[in-house]
């Protein structure tokens, strides 16, 4: 029948995730780790959207997506770190049918919005450094807000065909996750049911998120390197560059681990290792991301100097 829920196609009602260890100190350890992280995570990219809110010469279309990956970055840890926490000091580690189909869906809508962002990012670097004359009229508000827009629809779009093809398999145990959140390639080892189909699924749709965007990604930066290096004077080249080599960075720790993860057959991978890749760019790089972004640039820290009153009579 089509109306029947994915519960019924399975006698597993809840999930119990494993973690990272079932020593209780090395827990402790743990919690009090993830636990930094993902409060330096929040005020870290809290204070960017809020210095980019508050500051008039940061309502850029680089900005405004700097941004919104800031608020993807805060929503993304949200997703999985809370309920890790919880697991890492409490006996019970059990997460139910439904509530891990949610994290497994709001989770990939989130990472593959961050993905193709990358994306538009290497964009609007391309347009403001290979064509800097036009870049106000081609990066129209309009525009930045229908590319952000595309790559929200586009993750919602492309998570629910993997939430799809993984929650349609029967799972009718073991219920145990080598994993400390739901995620598709830790859920499918447990299916009662050949997924073959879903490891091609998985590497096609890994191919079209992934390796599409970084394929726009390169042709922008093998553009702007090129007009880099027609710049006559060493330090225009120095500030060209520097204007890019944040996101070349961020993208490299994102998009890296992730490509690993999603594009490697499911008979091939280790749980250690894709726990450690899953924690990579999913907390590890949304950690670092304010931190990469402020400490390179001068307009982030003149902005916090502003709004804080510490910079005086800096302008």
């Amino acid at each position: 029948m089509q109306g029947l829920s994915w519960e019924n196609h399975s006698s597993v009602s809840e999930f119990i995730l494993l973690g990272f260890s079932r020593d209780f100190q090395v827990n402790v350890i743990l919690f009090n780790v993830f636990l930094f992280l993902y409060l330096s995570t929040l005020s870290g990219n809290g204070l960017i959207v809020t210095l980019i809110h508050l500051d008039s010469r940061l309502h850029t279309p680089m900005y405004f997506f700097l941004s919104v990956l800031s608020m993807l970055d805060m929503s993304y840890v949200t997703t999985t770190v809370p309920q890790m926490l919880v697991h890492l000091v409490c006996q019970k580690k059990t997460i139910s049918y439904s509530g891990c189909v949610a994290q497994m869906c709001i989770f990939l809508v989130l990472g593959i919005t961050e993905g193709w962002l990358f994306s538009v990012m290497a964009y609007d670097r391309y347009v403001a450094i290979c064509h800097p004359l036009r870049y106000k009229v081609i990066m129209r508000p309009w525009l930045c807000g229908a590319m952000v827009a595309f790559c929200g629809l586009w993750g919602i779009s492309c998570s629910l065909v993997y939430t799809v093809f993984t929650m349609r398999l029967p799972y009718c145990g073991p219920n145990e996750i080598n994993h400390f959140f739901c995620e598709v390639p830790a859920v499918l080892k447990l299916a009662c049911a050949d997924t073959s189909l879903n490891d091609q699924v998985d590497f096609i749709l890994g191919f079209i998120l992934l390796l599409v965007p970084l394929s726009f990604i390169l042709a922008s930066y093998v553009c702007i390197f090129a007009t880099i290096l027609r710049i006559r004077s060493a330090q225009g080249r120095l500030k060209a560059f520097s204007t890019c080599a944040s996101h070349i960075t961020v993208v490299t720790m994102f998009c890296g681990p992730a490509m690993f993860m999603y594009m490697n057959p499911g008979a091939n991978a280790s749980p250690e290792r894709d726990k450690k890749l899953a924690l990579f760019y999913n907390v590890i790089s949304a950690f670092l991301n304010p931190i990469i972004y402020s400490l390179r640039n001068k307009d982030v820290k003149r902005a916090f100097l502003k709004v804080t009153g510490w910079g005086g009579a800096t302008k």
